[in-house]
């Protein structure tokens, strides 16, 4: 949600931010509305005001003026019914209006319409040119029984699979080298709810707009959804909240199972585990006073953490500045990183570093005191430390061997006991 002030002062800017990041929206169309909101309230608010005064006074009243002013309140009273019902129209409409406004993008963002205009920023890595056929990750997944695709869709459809064996050893160990990473940087760690309210997915952004890619329960637990992010729930945590200006910022990792429809992916990345219906997430979530300053540094923070567990894991990538059209609805800047993929004979996206500003703190009411005591909106950020199964693509390919073993790298050996490679079982 954005500041409407703001919006009323800068109504160009707003509108551009909405076109760049090909977002349908008229914020002409959403001030005249406003302004009619406004402009009910008043009148029902003054109607409101002088039928409480009316009534005050008819105690006091005798004989035909009591009359008159009876009949006054009752004539008052029908138009304070008509405008009430004008004016909760306009504030439903009004309300849900403002949820789809785009924030504007920070300085120096990239226009694009699409991920192809994305704006490589640095390489770290050498990708690996080996002498030998590369296998990719499905036929390594089979040869080394590490999981089992065909399996998981004859029991969950499409888009599903089987972990197992050292496939599952590893995943695990990969989620707890990030765990690990993170918890001696500082950051809280938690395990949320899998499970959440509406609110929660609309105070963090993802609805409305997005409910086609998330799944919910059914009519026996109406309005409630699977995360497709533990940014959800644990950015929800300090919801209605006013937080101290020393605990900021405040450093959180969630660890959860994630679930996504990938709605409107028919026909997309369809073999393998790039995109699946099931993984596992570690994702940073901060909380920051309101200084943009603060807030990069914390951005650039959030994103070194998972660059330093890609090197950790020995795996090539790139970061890329995102461009807007690329953007979410309340992203003001953002980066990915992609990882290369040999049998993609490309990079692809492992992971996505997003600042918010107030956008996200609006929604969730999250604020803070600042040093003169007034209540201020929070700063919001989130970047994933790893998510598996996809990183296991670029793991299993770039660190294959030509006989067909994948050697496991040094920092995930402590986690499997020492296991130093995974070899085909005979």
């Amino acid at each position: 949600m954005i500041d409407l002030h703001d919006l009323r002062e800068r109504p160009e800017q707003y509108q551009q931010a909405c076109d760049n990041k090909r977002i349908a929206f008229n914020v002409r169309a959403f001030l005249e509305l406003d302004a009619e909101y406004r402009r009910v309230r008043s009148e029902v608010e003054s109607m409101r005001a002088a039928q409480n005064s009316v009534s005050k006074e008819i105690p006091k009243l005798q004989g035909a003026e009591k009359e008159q002013k009876l009949a006054e309140m009752k004539g008052l009273a029908e138009r304070v019914k008509e405008g009430g019902l004008t004016l909760k129209d306009l504030e439903d409409r009004w309300t849900k209006e403002q949820l789809r406004i785009a924030s504007i993008p920070l300085d120096g963002v990239p226009v694009g319409k699409d991920d192809t205009q994305n704006r490589p920023n640095r390489f770290w890595g050498e990708v690996p040119k080996p002498s030998f056929e590369i296998r990719d990750h499905v036929r390594l997944g089979k040869e080394l029984d590490l999981f089992d695709i065909e399996r998981g869709v004859k029991i969950a459809g499409a888009r599903s699979y089987f972990l197992k064996g050292d496939g599952t050893r590893l995943q695990h160990a990969i989620l707890s080298l990030a765990m690990d990473t993170l918890h001696k940087s500082g950051y809280l760690l938690m395990d949320p709810p899998h499970i959440v309210n509406y609110e929660a997915m609309m105070a963090t952004g993802y609805f409305p707009g997005g409910e086609e890619m998330a799944y919910h329960l059914d009519e026996r637990d109406d309005g409630l959804h699977l995360i497709g992010t533990a940014e959800v729930p644990v950015a929800s945590y300090h919801s209605n909240e006013i937080l101290s200006l020393e605990e900021l910022p405040k450093r959180y990792a969630g660890y959860s199972p994630c679930y996504r429809r990938e709605a409107g992916a028919y026909g997309k990345d369809t073999q393998g585990l790039y995109r699946v219906h099931q993984f596992y997430k570690v994702e940073q979530v901060a909380f920051c006073k309101a200084d943009p300053e603060e807030s990069m540094k914390l951005h650039h923070e959030l994103l070194g953490n998972a660059e330093k567990v890609l090197q950790l894991l020995e795996l090539p990538y790139r970061v890329v500045d995102v461009c807007t059209g690329d953007m979410g609805q309340g992203q003001v800047y953002k980066h990915d990183i992609e990882t290369w993929m040999p049998s993609r004979n490309a990079y692809g996206e492992t992971h996505s570093c997003s600042s918010f500003y107030d956008f996200q703190a609006r929604r969730l009411n999250t604020r803070y005191k600042d040093s003169s005591g007034k209540n201020v909106f929070c700063y919001t950020l989130n970047n994933t430390c790893i998510a598996s199964p996809r990183v296991l693509i670029p793991l299993l390919e770039n660190h294959q061997n030509a006989d067909g073993s994948v050697t496991i790298p040094k920092a995930l050996r402590p986690y499997m006991g020492g296991q130093e490679a995974i070899v085909a079982k005979k």
